[in-house]
């Protein structure tokens, strides 16, 4: 049976472990909020309503992706794209090509720092399937002026940094949000964790430091994973109404 990302791809390994992932997803909620179109994910009031269940119905989607045989993962990209369509439909305007890619970008930006982060540094053949992986989800929704290669990615991506991020109402308000959702201890570890993965340009516009605080825990927290016992950080940095999804962020390989 074919599947859309092969059985031995670093992007099963990347995105079958939970602590990758929400690394992932700090690194892009930070992002998000600086976006000059982030207003579009304000359009139907989801995410500053419920930015961790936004996060976990993300997740789904991708792993549908990501761990899926080939036809059902289109089926999901098929059904993401219908999606979009609804909303501009409902606000009677197209979100611009260049936010479709920035969310591209940020799932491939992200999963590379996230796992060398936490795991070791990726060979290039390694970053190139990650961006190859997200190219042909891109792709498949029709997407437009996408790189071919992860060299000319690169540099999009660089651009795009510049170009397209803002400090706006929506960041301020996006961040009340997740710290009314995580708590004050929460947030706090929310925060360190974007420092630790977000590019230089992010982080100058959200005014953080260039190291985390957390860097210096790394090596403990990898210690824990393999006494099993990394589930207890998951459910420190996630609150207590979310224990079936944060049980479930961990994905055995097959």
């Amino acid at each position: 049976m074919k599947h859309f990302v092969d059985k031995h791809s670093i992007v099963r390994q990347i995105w079958g472990k939970g602590d990758t992932i929400l690394f992932i997803f700090a690194g892009a909620a930070a992002e998000f909020a600086l976006n000059k179109a982030v207003d579009w994910l304000y359009f139907t009031g989801r995410l500053p309503s419920d930015p961790l269940g936004r996060l976990f119905s993300t997740v789904s989607y991708a792993r549908a992706i990501v761990f899926a045989e080939q036809q059902a993962a289109l089926r999901a990209i098929d059904a993401m794209a219908a999606i979009h369509a609804d909303v501009e439909a409902k606000r009677g305007a197209s979100i611009p090509d260049w936010a479709y890619r920035d969310v591209l970008f940020m799932l491939i930006d992200y999963s590379i720092r996230s796992f060398e982060v936490l795991e070791r540094a990726l060979t290039k053949a390694e970053k190139e399937e990650v961006f190859d992986v997200f190219y042909r989800v891109g792709s498949r929704m029709g997407v437009k002026e996408l790189p071919e290669t992860f060299e000319a990615w690169k540099k999009m991506r660089a651009e795009h940094l510049q170009q397209n991020l803002e400090h706006s109402r929506y960041t301020d308000d996006l961040f009340r949000q997740f710290r009314k959702h995580l708590g004050a201890v929460r947030y706090r570890i929310l925060l360190e964790s974007q420092t630790l993965v977000a590019p230089q340009q992010v982080r100058e516009l959200l005014g953080f430091r260039k190291i985390s605080l957390l860097k210096p825990l790394i090596g403990l927290y990898k210690l824990t994973t393999h006494l099993n016992a990394d589930w207890l950080l998951k459910a420190l940095i996630l609150p207590p109404k979310y224990k079936k999804e944060i049980r479930g962020l961990d994905r055995e390989m097959n």
